[in-house]
């Protein structure tokens, strides 16, 4: 694809609800075993922090320079200034709801040697009332959007994600989701969803050839009644499932430094390219090139425009 064929993402807007979380560093060196236990001691040289979550997917359409509306909860907490304060930075529009009675999510990593050492979760469900506040905004945001994006990680943000499917669809909206968990079923009606391996084997259990991976996949697409189902692969590439066809797109990857925060990148390109008016194929052929550049990076990334367009060259 030339990358002179890529739509105006100025033109575009884009609503994100999900959850949202900041993603700290700790980097050091590690020189000696600990006298008290078999762990390695660090010592702390830097710290560094990110948008996380839905806040990645969101800094991710901004850095192409679309519009970009997210919704989502925080805590009434240091982690949750610092995170909104990183996301206006980012150049996104943020509708943060605070609830007073939860801690925002935090992902801290220690990093020693270039290696992520310890991952530490700090995470509470949000409140039902102020969720339901957030179904609220929904209804007014939308309007104004080209493409929603539902992010599901998992931490209790999207529990009215079914009714925000059904308003987007009946207002002619696109809803891609990217899914967590067991049961699909809560993302019936959305236009797309974007599972990795380890998700989809969680859904419709292991598969031994790409034919019976066709059979289940094709068959879970027509129970959620879904318009397609993009499957990405790692180092395979994505996989594409819509009503009678698959198309394969090979990974572009020529170095993977680390892969957390690709599938951010994944569907925030895909939004953005089907909002300027691109075909959904040509779509996820340049989201597999965002996701080939953005694991050459370290951490939760974004991929730049500049960056694509010289990739597309």
């Amino acid at each position: 694809m030339d990358h002179r064929l890529l739509p105006d993402f100025g033109k575009t807007r884009i609503l994100i609800v999900g959850d949202v979380m900041l993603d700290r560093y700790w980097f050091g060196e590690v020189s000696r075993i600990s006298p008290e236990a078999p762990v390695p001691i660090v010592k702390i040289e830097r710290t560094e922090e990110r948008p996380g979550g839905a806040a990645n997917v969101a800094r991710n359409i901004a850095s192409l320079g679309a519009v970009v509306d997210l919704l989502s909860v925080i805590g009434d907490d240091q982690a949750g200034e610092q995170l909104q304060k990183l996301i206006s930075e980012a150049g996104v529009s943020a509708n943060l709801r605070r609830d007073p009675t939860i801690s925002t999510t935090v992902k801290l990593r220690v990093i020693g040697r270039q290696q992520q050492l310890l991952r530490i979760d700090f995470e509470t469900t949000p409140s039902r009332e102020v969720l339901a506040d957030k179904l609220l905004d929904f209804g007014l945001l939308l309007d104004g959007c080209d493409v929603v994006i539902l992010s599901d990680y998992g931490k209790g943000g999207l529990a009215h994600i079914g009714k925000m499917i059904t308003m987007a669809r009946q207002k002619g909206k696109p809803v891609l989701v990217d899914p967590k968990g067991d049961d699909y079923s809560r993302y019936r009606g959305a236009t797309l969803i974007t599972p990795n391996r380890a998700e989809l084997k969680q859904v419709i259990g292991n598969w031994s050839s790409q034919a019976e991976l066709e059979v289940k996949v094709q068959k879970l697409r027509k129970d959620l009644e879904l318009d397609a189902l993009l499957l990405t692969r790692s180092e395979e590439g994505m996989t594409l499932f819509r009503e009678g066809s698959v198309f394969n797109e090979p990974a572009s990857a020529r170095e993977v430094y680390d892969v957390s925060g690709a599938g951010d990148t994944v569907i925030a390109v895909l939004a953005a390219m089907l909002a300027g008016g691109c075909d959904l194929e040509a779509a996820v052929s340049v989201a597999n090139i965002a996701a080939g550049i953005v694991v050459g990076k370290f951490g939760t990334a974004t991929v730049q425009l500049a960056e694509l367009q010289s990739a597309l060259q």
